[in-house]
């Protein structure tokens, strides 16, 4: 059994820029690539396995066929999904459903909680996160007026920080955003407010609003995290958030670990510096855009080296 390194997948994006080659030397496919799926099992851009007895597999294969790599799961599909964005423009001001609404209404898809890491951003960065209506008629009354300054929350941010979107909250990513995103397995969006802004066909682009307004929590409820960080040697782990759809956590790492982790497979991205990854006496690199998988059963592995990772599981 070897840790499981993946090939990334790349949006475009109308939002997309090129912080995606510049922050990580991705081989990207335009000067409008917004999204890495960098972790999926998502049938719209599932992630290929690179390396080992798997290799040229992709990932919602492997979840269906060797089904022992991550623990024998119940679920019929891959639960998460790893991305980052590079938002080199504001984000649709937009709204996810949760699992049962997103099951009736978009042919059994799961809804979509999700979290995003603050990988950089712009000076002086905010982004728009909740509203201010009270009650569902003030909802739609700010929508159908279009005032939304006076509806839509922001908040400031800047790099380090962490936001957890559960489904139902109203948000948008904002110009000069670099984020690496943790969430269900899950490709619905509904766009609340656009900008006005037109396709590459010059068609304004679609809005959703019947289904955003039927999802949106109202009144908005702030999801304030609070870390946990807990130093070892030459490892600090951040915990970030432990809920019902997934667990996130960053591990610094500054010298030699030995983990092992048996009955519970885990998602990670490398997010700065670069180290090694040792198993059973192979070497495998990290470098700052890495991403693998720690199958169930791996046993023990040494990480080495100066880097931050962001890990996840369900």
């Amino acid at each position: 059994m070897q840790p499981l390194f993946l090939k990334p997948v790349f949006k475009e994006r109308i939002w997309g820029g090129t912080a995606l080659q510049t922050e990580f030397d991705y081989d990207i496919p335009n000067n409008k690539t917004g999204e890495c799926w960098a972790i999926s099992a998502h049938p719209n851009g599932p992630s290929i396995i690179e390396n080992g007895p798997y290799a040229g597999m992709a990932l919602d294969e492997l979840w269906r066929e060797n089904p022992e790599l991550f623990g024998n799961p119940k679920e019929e599909v891959f639960p998460l999904l790893t991305k980052i964005l590079d938002a080199n423009m504001d984000l649709s001001v937009q709204v996810h459903p949760e699992d049962s609404y997103a099951k009736e209404h978009e042919s059994g898809e799961l809804g979509k909680t999700e979290c995003w890491y603050i990988l950089d951003c712009k000076e002086g960065a905010d982004m728009i996160f909740g509203h201010n209506a009270k009650t569902k008629e003030e909802l739609i009354q700010q929508i159908n007026l279009g005032n939304w300054n006076v509806l839509l929350g922001r908040v400031k941010i800047k790099p380090g920080d962490f936001f957890y979107v559960p489904s139902g909250t109203i948000h948008a990513l904002c110009e000069g955003t670099l984020v690496l995103e943790t969430q269900q397995s899950s490709d619905t969006t509904y766009r609340v407010y656009d900008y006005n802004r037109r396709d590459t066909e010059g068609k304004l682009r679609d809005l959703h609003l019947e289904k955003a307004i039927d999802v949106t929590t109202v009144p908005h409820h702030d999801s304030g995290v609070a870390p946990k960080v807990q130093k070892h040697e030459n490892m600090t782990t951040t915990t970030f958030i432990e809920s019902e759809f997934f667990s996130v956590y960053k591990w610094d790492i500054e010298g030699k670990v030995t983990l092992s982790f048996n009955d519970q497979y885990m998602l990670l991205s490398v997010i700065k510096g670069d180290g090694t990854l040792v198993h059973n006496g192979e070497k495998y690199s990290l470098n700052k855009g890495t991403h693998f998988i720690i199958p169930v059963g791996l046993g023990e592995f040494e990480l080495d080296g100066d880097c931050e990772l962001i890990v996840s599981h369900p």
